[in-house]
């Protein structure tokens, strides 16, 4: 009896032993971090579309801005493009006239525009050519002032510039390849030329297409390609303008860099050529930065804006770049891709042109040279003009108060120095040519030549009579009747 009355204590230790699990419950806590981890974890899931709209506003903007520029950087069309000048650029082109050229002998001709002041008997003949990058525009102020004083002064757009032909269509040709791509070419050209069921009828009757393979075959292919003048071609162009505009023989006047692309065709041509004047013309450079132009991003971007531009013209050509000759040049560079001429005309400069040795060639000693150079742009441009005129030991140096490109506000100063120059020089003496008389009317004056002088052995009193009827044939009387 005993036992049974103690077994009844026994499980009351192990509830004592128990009641330690409520008091482990407090260990649960750590399951708050993680409900409090949970909101922190939402947050950003709430932001992402704020985000993710905000960046594909922000994407889609920068697109369309791109392609926005990227239009208006594109060129316009040559009709829209001179609808929409300005009123100076107009003025300009309607003094002017154009003349036709050739650059190579097998490129087609292009049109030069030039604008003429001056009686066209003068004495005086004066042909101003443009550095790289500018134009007639520049030199219209000094084309007026010579023309006041009797000169007959004419200034040129050269080929690639202002308002003449900036480009040309070249017909290439191209002999056939031997790639892959080449020969898939000929046979597309092959079916195209003789149609589509020409070569499923060589598949049906023979299993194959009977392509001539050994046939060499030329193809033509016409591409626009922008017009870029060396000295070989800007010897044609003045040869064809001085012989079509009867300026010969011509007193030249280089601006910047057309003297060293003219170098070689003046030695050539002595016999066209009065005088030369130097306008502020650096033998194998341009006042105009050429790396700008030869880059087609960059040089997009400055002709687009007219801010930069104007930067660019107050560090390197001009005094002054607020007024409309700025933007003038502005325009007439953008136009019709004038920029990608610039920048190809640049490559084909002679860095290596000495101009003491072109001095030196027989076909320049004794050639009235005279230097115009800018006074105030620059102390290292102030030294180059006393090098350039010590280089040239005939040549006589003034200075002007303007930039490196003319503008109107020192135009007639450098009018000046230039009719200065050239009316201290010894009157020309130019070749009148002759028209040949036409065989018929040859014919018809020795008859009468003949005639007279039997009148004349026979009739003493009718003498002279006969002499009067070369006149008459080309219709100044009535000595013939015919």
């Amino acid at each position: 009896m005993a036992i049974i009355t103690e077994e009844p204590d026994s499980p009351k230790p192990q509830l004592r032993k128990s009641k330690p699990k409520p008091k482990s419950k407090p260990t649960s806590p750590p399951s708050e971090p993680a409900s409090t981890s949970t909101p922190t974890k939402s947050v950003p899931d709430t932001a992402n579309p704020f985000h993710f709209w905000f960046y594909f506003t922000l994407v889609v903007s920068l697109i369309t801005l791109f392609f926005v520029l990227l239009s208006s950087l594109s060129p316009q069309d040559p009709k829209t493009w001179f609808l929409n000048l300005p009123p100076i650029l107009r003025q300009h082109y309607s003094n002017g006239r154009t003349i036709k050229v050739q650059t190579a002998p097998n490129h087609p001709q292009v049109e030069v525009f030039s604008i003429q002041q001056g009686p066209t008997n003068s004495d005086s003949r004066v042909l101003i050519v443009h550095g790289i990058g500018c134009s007639s525009f520049a030199f219209h102020y000094v084309v007026k002032f010579l023309g006041r004083k009797n000169v007959l002064a004419v200034a040129v757009d050269l080929p690639g510039s202002g308002f003449s032909d900036k480009s040309i269509t070249v017909v290439e040709e191209n002999v056939g390849e031997n790639s892959f791509l080449g020969k898939l070419r000929e046979v597309y050209e092959e079916i195209k030329e003789k149609g589509l069921f020409w070569g499923f009828d060589q598949l049906v009757e023979q299993g194959y297409v009977n392509f001539e393979e050994n046939k060499v075959r030329v193809s033509k292919k016409e591409s626009i390609k922008a017009i870029e003048l060396g000295s070989e071609e800007m010897g044609r162009v003045l040869g064809q303008v001085v012989d079509s505009m009867g300026l010969a023989p011509v007193d030249l006047v280089l601006h910047d860099s057309a003297l060293g692309l003219s170098a070689n065709w003046i030695s050539e041509n002595r016999q066209l050529i009065r005088s030369v004047v130097v306008l502020d013309g650096a033998p194998s450079g341009t006042a105009l930065p050429l790396s700008v132009f030869q880059i087609p991003v960059v040089r997009d971007v400055v002709l687009r804006f007219r801010f930069l531009f104007e930067r660019v013209l107050a560090m390197c050509c001009m005094t002054s770049v607020g007024g409309p000759e700025a933007e003038g040049h502005r325009i007439l560079l953008k136009g019709r891709d004038g920029g990608s001429s610039v920048g190809g005309m640049g490559k084909k400069l002679n860095y290596s042109f000495d101009l003491s040795e072109w001095s030196s060639l027989e076909g320049v000693k004794g050639l009235p040279l005279h230097v115009i150079w800018s006074g105030g742009w620059s102390d290292k441009w102030t030294t180059e003009g006393r090098r350039i005129a010590n280089a040239l030991p005939q040549a006589t140096l003034v200075s002007h108060s303007g930039g490196r490109w003319i503008q109107e506000d020192n135009a007639e100063e450098v009018a000046e120095s230039i009719y200065k120059f050239i009316s201290s020089l010894p009157k020309p003496t130019r070749q009148t040519v002759e028209e040949p008389i036409p065989e018929h009317l040859q014919k018809m004056f020795s008859e009468g030549i003949g005639s007279d002088d039997h009148h004349h052995h026979h009739h003493h009193d009718g003498h002279g009579h006969g002499h009067g009827g070369y006149m008459d044939a080309y219709g100044m009387g009535h000595g013939w009747a015919m």
